[in-house]
């Protein structure tokens, strides 16, 4: 499959704006997916999600890019390349341990000095783009923009505290009793005055350094700090179920395409997008919103049901899935409904009920959940 991560037309911006994506990170609450592979090379609706963040960059008019890189980098630059096939010139920088955020924009210090930077984190997904973040910083003669939106479980955040004003007052990371339920969102805008910050701060208890201990120090030391409030939704794809939600709200934006091969007696309501060289067998059923990529066969007999991606190069013979994220090149033929699941690449499931002696049989990596 072929991504298109931008379908419009730019004109040149009259100030440079670099971007920064951070693609580091073990991705620890992901695996075992994440054992193997790059967190951000996670499909959401059948496209790596790092290009989310990258598409937005673009369509901001941003067109030169650093992209920081950590131990598990696998994927990235073969999908990204120098990003000229995306309209981006791409520079790749290895932070190498995860020491926080901060540390990474000093590791991309030579990259961007001079120049007003958006730091996108690759791991989330911002409905808005990130345009409003360069307003702001131009319109309000700003040192720094952040994203904000309220959450229900500030403990996971890092939090910012508004006085009557609504100007920032603290910023804190994941407190343990929170006086604000806002939440910093994975976009923000510095300029220079960030790297003395980042240099001045020291580790938090997690050994890192905090992006928000950072932005506490431009704020102590009288930089302006301007606030942009999200239009929209924002998800940080830190645990599986975030991943199924966040496919969720990529797939209700999804336009219906047919590109593949529709069998007799289907049944094909709702917004659902079919790849080149894909078989729908006679009889199944797929209940938008679903993708699903190239060269697949599904069927006969089969059940899609609604916030399905399936990726290229995959098989259901049989059964039921719905509320799933399928990878590319799995085969699954069990005869069951398959809900709200992860399915990584290559994988294979098939049913106990035809071979002999009878049985579930497993090969299962650590953190996996089976439900039998």
């Amino acid at each position: 499959m072929k991504w298109k991560c931008f379908s419009y037309t730019l004109s040149e911006l009259s100030f440079t704006v670099k971007g920064l994506i951070l693609a580091g990170g073990h991705g620890t609450r992901l695996r075992p997916l994440t054992f193997t592979g790059n967190k951000h090379m996670i499909p959401i609706a059948n496209k790596p999600m790092i290009l989310y963040g990258l598409g937005h960059l673009y369509k901001a008019g941003i067109k030169k890019i650093a992209i920081i890189l950590g131990p598990i980098n696998e994927g990235v630059k073969e999908t990204i390349g120098d990003g000229s096939k995306f309209g981006a010139e791409i520079t790749y920088l290895y932070q190498g341990d995860p020491k926080g955020l901060a540390h990474a924009v000093l590791v991309a210090e030579d990259f961007l000095k001079g120049d007003a930077f958006v730091m996108y984190l690759g791991d989330n997904l911002l409905k808005q783009g990130v345009r409003p973040l360069i307003n702001s910083y131009f319109n309000n003669g700003s040192d720094c923009v952040i994203c904000v939106t309220p959450v229900n479980d500030p403990g996971r955040y890092g939090i910012v505290e508004l006085d009557s004003k609504g100007l920032v007052s603290r910023l804190v990371e994941k407190p343990s009793q929170a006086k604000s339920n806002l939440a910093l969102a994975g976009a923000y805008l510095f300029n220079d005055s960030i790297f003395e910050a980042a240099r001045k701060i020291k580790p938090s208890w997690r050994n890192e350094l905090e992006i928000t201990d950072a932005i506490q120090f431009l704020l102590e030391t009288g930089k302006r700090i301007s606030v942009q409030r999200i239009d929209g939704w924002w998800k940080d794809t830190g645990k599986p179920d975030d991943l199924l939600e966040a496919n969720q709200l990529i797939l209700d934006d999804l336009q219906s395409k047919l590109e593949g091969n529709i069998g007799e007696a289907c049944r094909i309501t709702g917004k659902v997008s079919v790849g080149k060289d894909t078989l729908i067998r006679r009889g199944t059923t797929i209940k938008g919103p679903v993708i699903i990529g190239e060269n697949c066969e599904i069927g006969p007999d089969v059940y899609l049901g609604p916030y399905t991606s399936i990726g290229d190069n995959v098989k259901i013979l049989s059964g039921e899935v719905e509320g799933s994220i399928i990878m590319q090149d799995v085969f699954l033929n069990c005869k069951k409904r398959i809900i709200d699941s992860i399915i990584g690449k290559r994988s294979r499931i098939e049913s106990s009920e035809t071979m002999y002696p009878s049985g579930l049989k497993f090969v299962l990596g650590e953190s996996t959940q089976c439900r039998v």
